[in-house]
């Protein structure tokens, strides 16, 4: 695997992460991890981070040969 493909694949895989959170805002799904119910705004702070790490990702990616 090269490194353009992994960080593509990385980059990808953020981005579907990214997505599944904000789905969760938007429907206001509940995740419960045992008995602790997560807040929202964890989902909120996934977004973001999820966010910057696929720009990071693909941003990287257009500089690798």
């Amino acid at each position: 695997m090269t490194e353009k493909l992994y960080l593509i694949i990385s980059g990808a895989i953020f981005a579907i992460i990214g997505v599944l959170h904000l789905l969760r805002i938007l429907f206001q799904w509940p995740a419960i991890v045992g008995i602790w119910s997560v807040p929202l705004f964890v989902s909120v702070l996934a977004v973001i981070v999820a966010v910057i790490l696929t720009f990071w990702a693909f941003r990287l990616s257009r500089t690798v040969a």
